[in-house]
């Protein structure tokens, strides 16, 4: 084998398979026929940037100061719940339960069914296993021990969204895959039936059992091995059922697209809300703890339902502390008469019961605000 067939064959032979493949075929077709499809890629409700020009060199300073490191990073052990099968025997009382395992992947029983979304079981969120942001605790439960799903929903291709272990472990479990357009050509490329997958663009919808799925927009991008552009979609996602309706945001800027979701799929007896790894370098694509309680309302309409926050505590993947999400969400929801929901990773709540807001992450950060250390009895009211 020579000339560019040998070559071909040498990349191939380097290209991990975390990277994915690319859509061809009527996969390519339909997206090419999406109205978010233009000029040969996926594009947002507005233009926005992925990164502010010029900021890249600050970003790595920030990144490579130790001060920062520590700041970035628990001081402690970060408290878990393990889960059991005995955990999954009896469902919900009031036919809504929700247990964060961590990031953005959430464990949602609805009205008798189970939908799972952005499962990231990985100790890295990279397509290496050496290299990449590594997760700060155990996850509550081996993927073996999941219960039946019925679905998985996927909101985008990032790896920390997204992870090639285990899509393979959950292929084998024969549940539906619900993700936005072009993703499907990773999940089949790992082993996914394509029988199996459904792929929606924004505003359409699937029934899986009694459950319907809706993809709805967001403001954010794609990005897996080298693929140039905006190759497959992004989302957040609607979930109703008979009686309960939930949202996650998947990973987003703030955008005026919340309340006309709201005024068309909610209002939501639970919100799952992106507000972690932001950052002054990218504003657009993923949101501050102010702007995602902002969000929460302009899906509500006004206050009601729970939110919870995800896409922190697990991976540091910005220059923030650690905790400071948290903290952030509890002040400005204070302020709002908003009820958030702070459960440590593995612990399942039902929003229409008692909603755990402890603030755990205390014992385990370095305090952030005067107003922590009080509370904590670091220093006095004066």
């Amino acid at each position: 084998m020579t000339g560019p067939q040998a070559r071909r064959s040498y990349v191939t032979a380097l290209r991990p398979a975390a990277f994915g493949a690319a859509p061809t075929g009527e996969r390519l077709a339909r997206m090419q026929r999406s109205p978010q499809f233009v000029a040969g890629q996926f594009n947002n409700p507005l233009p926005i940037p992925t990164m502010l020009p010029g900021s890249a060199g600050r970003l790595l300073r920030t990144q490579l100061s130790k001060a920062d490191r520590t700041r970035r990073a628990p001081r402690g052990h970060v408290p878990v719940h393990r889960l059991g099968a005995a955990d999954w025997e009896q469902g919900p009382a009031s036919g809504l339960r929700l247990t964060w395992m961590g990031h953005s992947s959430v464990l949602v029983e609805i009205d008798g069914r189970r939908v799972l979304f952005d499962p990231v079981w990985g100790q890295r969120c990279s397509p290496f296993t050496f290299v990449g942001p590594r997760r700060v605790h155990p996850v509550p439960l081996p993927l073996a021990e999941l219960p039946d799903l019925d679905a998985v929903v996927i909101s985008h291709d990032h790896y920390d969204h997204l992870d090639m272990p285990t899509i393979r472990a959950l292929a084998r479990t024969g549940t539906t895959f619900v993700v936005p357009l072009g993703v499907g050509a990773d999940l089949e490329h790992w082993g996914v039936a394509a029988a199996r997958i459904i792929e929606l663009d924004w505003h359409e919808s699937t029934k899986v059992t009694d459950l319907t799925l809706t993809a709805t927009p967001a403001q954010h991008f794609c990005g897996r091995g080298l693929r140039g552009g905006q190759h497959t979609l992004w989302a957040s996602w609607v979930v109703s059922g008979p009686k309960h309706r939930v949202f996650h945001s998947g990973d987003t800027g703030y955008c005026a697209e919340f309340e006309a979701i709201g005024r068309q799929y909610g209002p939501f007896d639970a919100t799952m809300i992106q507000l972690g790894a932001y950052s002054e370098f990218w504003p657009a694509i993923h949101m501050t703890p102010a702007e995602g309680l902002r969000a929460h309302l302009d899906l509500q309409g006004g206050t009601g339902g729970v939110l919870l926050p995800i896409h922190w505590g697990t991976f540091n993947l910005a220059p923030h502390p650690w905790a400071e999400p948290a903290e952030w969400t509890r002040d400005v929801a204070a302020e709002a008469g908003q009820t958030v929901a702070f459960p440590v990773p593995g612990q399942r709540f039902e929003p229409a019961g008692e909603v755990p807001d402890r603030p755990w992450w205390r014992a385990v950060s370095h305090p952030l605000t005067r107003t922590w250390q009080r509370a904590e009895g670091l220093v006095g009211e004066a």
